[in-house]
């Protein structure tokens, strides 16, 4: 079906659309349960434009090389021309203009330079959403979505556009990066008052915000420079956080401008007490402030950034903006996750154990079932699981009948199978071994069943412990059966009987150890920030020569008042089981202590704001 581009303006939507039924606005939107055709999407998108907030690219190199003369030494040194060129300096003049022009182009050149290529890299890794085109699931580019898209979302998608949500399970979305609350928020289908404001729209799904847990179906209604985020992006223009150095040259250009106006004002009037003339006072004065102008600072400072800049793009690492060159020198704390960034980042599955340690081919098999019918959020777990499946292992026999989606908070998973003939489904939940303990209530041993006491309890512990002192990524695994029904829930989590272990191996990089201890020569202290298990971050820290005595706990974190973890942060070396909003709280604190900060990471879990001092 083929309409006229104006027909399907998003101003034909009733401007409180989260107040509409999700069939009345998907007829607004002239779109359906099962998504636009490829020719509809063409055509909206012709209509719409990309799916962006960004600015135009044509003023961006204008605005770029503006951007250079607004340091206060360049205005002296401009300042500094004007004087000489009304005093009859023509040359001189014209030398201060030839510094400073030279000295802006270098900068200007090496930061739009490193922006093109940051946008041809944008482009090659451009982020992808899952949607519904021609009746079946699509992955596109994010700036592809058009309003009447539907789109599919699980656990740590980032949210592409505004929306309602036509089907939720068990969703949480963090909207921190629009409403600056920390906590996730409770999501479902359905409707709210047109009144609601942006925290209260449960039925809304916002640009920048993103899925923590669960899944969801939401139909797109605004893209672009129509979206809530851009509203505000509008309203309140993003600055990049100051860098050390651009503070220190920013106080020194002050300095320097107050130093001028005071000796310009003495030497005037000193020279008018003596009965000299005014213009002649005024003139020498100005020259006197001209001759203290540091015309070569600027330049040195471009040229000696940029070379190192250019030392630099030579290693692979392309600097932005010119002021991080010396952040970078005067970082003094780096802070780094684990998984991907310290180790490989290749898990492989060493073993599928019962609770007595055993290797046990009834635990591989419901792990097989579990990671390879789950459709959430991709990870490297399930796809080492996954990777293991051998010839012989018969998953053909079971139908999946439900799924408990993963998130961070209840940091399991659980995969709901049934088989053709019998009146029970089959509860498998894999995740944290303390929180799938904290689900069971028996433990399966010898092919019984027994309740899980105390003692057990610790004994799995002590199991855990041990193997995570070993260097293991240690999973849990559980399961139950259950009269069959429709539909599952995570209050269906309960009840299970604890059935072993799934151990996961991750090694350190190459080298990781020598680049360790050069960054320690270099007098920058690094500590480890992860979620992973405090014994696993304990043990890897010790392979690669960091100190590892010292842990700090996300339960522990949690605990602390903010004065408190600004006391503590810099007593701990490892940040272990700590969860997104936590990092940012750590950082913080380090900052809080005079420190330059730098953090490395590459995960979900990284995706909060950090604002730091490093910016590249």
């Amino acid at each position: 079906m083929h309409m006229q581009p104006e027909t399907f303006s998003p101003k034909t939507v009733d401007a409180a659309y989260w107040s509409i039924p999700a069939d009345t606005l998907l007829t607004g939107l002239e779109s359906r349960a099962d998504g636009l055709s490829s020719d509809e999407a063409t055509a909206r998108l012709a209509a719409f434009g990309d799916n962006s907030i960004h600015a135009r690219r044509g003023a961006s190199a204008i605005a770029a090389f503006l951007r250079q003369f607004r340091s206060p030494l360049v205005l002296i040194l401009i300042f500094a021309a004007g004087v000489s060129a009304v005093v009859g300096e023509g040359s001189e003049a014209a030398i201060i203009a030839v510094i400073v022009l030279a000295s802006c182009i270098l900068s200007f050149t090496q930061e739009y330079g490193a922006s093109r290529a940051m946008e041809a890299l944008t482009a090659r890794i451009g982020r992808k959403v899952l949607v519904l085109r021609d009746g079946r699931e699509t992955s596109i580019s994010v700036e592809e979505v058009v309003p009447g898209d539907i789109v599919r979302l699980s656990a740590g998608n980032l949210i592409p556009a505004d929306g309602i949500f036509l089907e939720t399970r068990e969703l949480n979305v963090s909207e921190a990066a629009l409403t600056g609350e920390t906590f996730p928020v409770v999501k479902t289908a359905g409707v709210c008052p047109p009144a609601a404001t942006v925290s209260q729209r449960t039925n809304t799904a916002f640009t920048g915000t993103s899925v923590r847990s669960g899944t969801a179906t939401m139909a797109v209604v605004k893209t672009g420079g129509q979206t809530e985020f851009a509203a505000i992006a509008a309203a309140i223009a993003h600055v990049a956080p100051e860098t050390e150095f651009a503070r220190g040259i920013r106080r020194f250009g002050y300095l320097m401008t107050r130093i001028m106006l005071v000796i310009v004002i003495l030497v005037f009037f000193a020279n008018l007490l003596l009965h000299r003339p005014a213009v002649d006072s005024l003139l020498f004065s100005l020259a006197l402030a001209v001759g203290l102008t540091p015309e070569l600072l600027p330049a040195i400072i471009s040229v000696t950034l940029a070379r190192g800049a250019r030392t630099m793009a030579a290693n692979g690492v392309i600097v932005r903006r010119l002021e991080a060159i010396e952040n970078l020198g005067s970082m003094d704390i780096l802070c780094t996750d684990k998984t991907g960034t310290l180790t490989e980042g290749v898990i492989h599955l060493d073993a599928c154990l019962d609770v007595a340690g055993a290797e046990a081919q009834e635990v591989r098999l419901w792990a097989l079932l579990n990671a390879t019918l789950q459709t959430g959020m991709a990870n490297p777990l399930d796809e080492a699981i996954a990777a293991g499946k051998r010839p012989e292992d018969d998953l053909a026999g079971y139908i999946k009948a439900d799924e408990i989606p993963y998130d961070f908070i209840r940091k399991r998973l659980s995969v709901v199978v049934r088989r053709p003939g019998e009146a029970e489904d089959l509860v498998i939940c894999k995740g944290a071994v303390q929180t799938v303990v904290a689900a069971c209530s028996s433990v399966m041993e010898a092919g019984a069943t027994v309740p899980l006491d105390e003692v057990q309890a610790a004994r799995i512990d002590e199991t855990v412990r041990a193997w995570s002192g070993k260097g293991y990524r240690v999973l849990g695994l559980a399961v139950q059966r259950f009269a069959r029904k429709d539909a599952y829930r995570a209050e269906d989590e309960a009840g299970l009987a604890f059935a072993g272990f799934l151990l996961f191996l991750d090694p350190p990089k190459a080298g990781m150890a020598e680049t360790l201890k050069a960054i320690a020569v270099r007098g920058i202290r690094v500590k480890v920030i992860t979620g992973d298990n405090r014994h696993v971050a304990a043990h890897l820290a010790e392979i690669v020569g960091l100190p590892h005595r010292r842990i700090l706990t996300g339960e522990e974190v949690h605990s602390l008042t903010k004065e408190a973890l600004v006391r503590r942060v810099t007593q701990n070396d490892i940040f272990a089981e700590i969860d997104p909003n936590q990092k940012e709280r750590i950082i913080a604190a380090l900052r809080g202590h005079g420190h330059v900060v730098g953090y490395l990471g590459d995960g979900i879990n990284d995706a909060p704001r950090l604002y730091l001092e490093l910016v590249l």
